[in-house]
């Protein structure tokens, strides 16, 4: 009997279509899978996954894994819930989503490749979870405003959907060839990459990679056509000398963070092409996307994606939050849900946006307002004067605790030498409202991010809390 999985049907015209072509690559360009290599394997991990009941939670933590499109088709067709995890997370928050979402098998693999992931049998889960309705496909993983894991049910329509709104707004089709430097079990990876070859039957490149150089490089060799990067790693490839030549790349994209305009504009000198806004969530899959790459507006993102419709949720106020509404909107958190901010077919994200004329700008967050004394203060208007300041390459304004002014504005800057924090302190005091200017300001060396190129203010505030203040990050 045929599965009746979206993503399965999808799969099966595009094997049927695509058998015997190149459907992954490694990072020197040698063909590891074709399509019917890919569905041979799934037959093989079918067999493997055969003792677990459909509804039974099964987590992936293979990194970027030739297998895992075999994988994800093999749980499909079992009716298994797959839960995507990244390597890079620690074993405790390895151990708390295993628990939180009831996984009763864990596939695992050693980074790099070359074997075949092993399936572990665990105790965190004895019985199938009650769905309370229709069955998920996956379970993305995410994190609300608390550090406890929570994930977001996706069934297979929804995640296809969100791979025909992604192929159709950026133009991608089976003649490219993506590179996957991103982790395929994130949220941007899954959308971008695995959906994409396994419902359009566009091959990608693996890469495990993660020294900005050596993706360059892989980049040129593989002649890979579109790149779905993210900000660090632009950045880096601007600061290099003696960049390889990218003569088949024609499109790049950036999603995960804001991308500075400096950035795009180095981008463009260098390389000759620009780089493409991609603004997304793990609830919804994609909602803005740049097409024309031509705007020099910090935080821009460009127009909702095809399919996407928005709505501000707040006409009076700006900036305003966003409601989303598309056919890739997932079901609903797990295990509870949140039916104001993800409910049927809409989800509101965090993001603070401003309509323009040409599409819609990201100019913070909810959770990134700093309430000093009551007044409220936006980080990115603190972060953008303090960039008008000469010699100051980078800003990020986060608020610490206060005792007097419940929070008070601190910011960390990478700035070239000789930029004093004095300076900088005057400079905003001169400026900026006497709320608004920052108390501290921390010149560093680099501001840390996470795998995904994003910059956690809430970190900051820890790290450099009044009451302990450290070092700068020299």
């Amino acid at each position: 009997m045929k599965s009746t999985d979206a993503l399965v049907a999808a799969w099966r015209q595009t094997v049927g279509r695509a058998k015997d072509a190149p459907a992954i690559f490694n990072a020197y360009g040698q063909v590891v899978r074709k399509f019917s290599e890919i569905e041979e394997h799934a037959r093989d991990f079918e067999a493997k996954i055969e003792m677990f009941d459909a509804g039974s939670v099964i987590a992936i933590q293979i990194g970027n894994h030739e297998d895992w499109p075999s994988i994800l088709i093999a749980c499909l067709r079992k009716r298994l819930v797959v839960l995507p995890l990244e390597q890079s997370i620690s074993d405790q928050q390895t151990d708390a989503a295993l628990e939180v979402c009831q996984a009763i098998g864990l596939m695992t693999a050693v980074p790099g490749g070359g074997n075949s992931p092993k399936l572990l049998r665990l105790r965190t889960a004895a019985s199938i979870p009650d769905w309370d309705g229709e069955l998920p496909s996956i379970l993305k993983l995410t994190s609300g405003t608390t550090a406890a894991p929570r994930a977001i049910r996706f069934r297979s329509e929804q995640l296809l959907a969100d791979c025909h709104q992604i192929c159709d707004t950026m133009g991608i089709s089976d003649v490219d060839l993506n590179f996957g430097v991103i982790p395929i079990s994130h949220s941007y990876g899954f959308s971008n990459l695995l959906t994409p070859l396994i419902a359009r039957g566009v091959p990608m490149v693996l890469s495990c990679e993660r020294m900005p150089r050596a993706v360059l490089l892989d980049l040129a060799r593989t002649n890979a056509t579109v790149f779905p990067g993210m900000p660090l790693f632009y950045q880096a490839f601007c600061e290099m000398e003696n960049v390889p030549a990218l003569p088949k790349l024609r499109l790049c994209i950036s999603a995960g963070a804001p991308l500075p305009i400096r950035v795009t504009r180095q981008f463009q000198a260098k390389f000759q092409m620009p780089i493409h806004s991609f603004y997304g969530a793990s609830e919804c899959g994609g909602i803005c996307y740049d097409r024309d790459a031509s705007r020099e507006i910090e935080g821009f993102v460009g127009r909702a994606m095809k399919g996407v419709d928005l709505e501000i949720t707040d006409p009076s106020a700006v900036p305003s939050q966003v409601r989303v509404r598309s056919a890739a909107v997932g079901d609903g958190y797990f295990p509870e849900p949140d039916k104001e901010k993800l409910g049927p077919g809409f989800f509101v994200p965090d993001d603070l946006l401003v309509k323009t004329a040409d599409g819609l700008r990201i100019v913070g967050r909810i959770s990134d307002v700093i309430n000093v004394a009551g007044k409220k203060v936006n980080p990115a208007e603190v972060e953008a004067h303090l960039l008008r300041f000469g010699g100051v390459r980078r800003a990020i304004v986060f608020g610490r605790a206060s005792a007097l002014r419940n929070e008070e504005v601190a910011a960390c800057v990478v700035a070239s030498p000789g930029v004093a924090e004095a300076d900088l302190l005057e400079f905003c005091r001169g400026s900026l409202s006497s709320w608004q200017a920052p108390k501290r300001v921390f010149i560093v060396d680099a501001i840390p991010v996470n795998e995904r190129g994003k910059v956690s203010r809430r970190e900051l505030a820890r790290r450099f809390a009044a009451n302990q203040e450290r070092s700068p990050l020299r």
